[in-house]
């Protein structure tokens, strides 16, 4: 029974790391837990998507609050996805590791969307943001190719 966990265990592990160019709900496959990645940049927030507005990119399912939200980000998906597939980019500058990014963190700088762990490592992130920002560019295509 072990050796069966085990195994089991190792399989979902190399799934896990194969996706985590983008991070998303293990239970869904949802990028931003679901949230609109287009809103941020269009209404100043976070807003919920919807099934009804979805597409695939990179290997998750994302989700909009509008068919024109959709459009757009099809259109360039690359403008609007968050850098680091969502991770927390100061757990990537300070840790060198992907870590969760909660929606609700958030920064647009310079035309790009940056994700945060938590309220807390958000105020981190804020204290030197081009200098993270700096760090985590670098440190992030060796994390996608572990």
């Amino acid at each position: 029974m072990l050796r069966i966990f085990t195994l089991v265990c190792i399989f979902w592990v190399n799934i896990s790391l194969a996706a985590d160019a983008v991070y998303t709900s293990w239970t869904n496959n949802n990028a931003l837990s679901g949230y609109d990645t287009v809103a941020y940049f269009t209404q100043n927030k976070p807003v919920k998507g919807s099934k009804k507005y979805k597409t695939s990119y990179r290997g998750a399912h994302w989700l909009f609050s509008s068919a024109e939200n959709l459009a757009t980000f099809k259109n360039d998906p690359k403008k609007y996805a968050p850098q680091y597939g969502g991770h927390c980019a100061w757990a990537l500058a300070v840790k060198n590791s992907q870590v969760s990014g909660d929606p609700q963190q958030w920064n647009i700088v310079d035309g790009k969307l940056y994700i945060n762990y938590d309220k807390g490592v958000k105020n981190k992130w804020e204290k030197n943001i081009p200098g993270f920002i700096k760090v985590a560019d670098s440190n992030w295509p060796a994390l996608l190719n572990k």
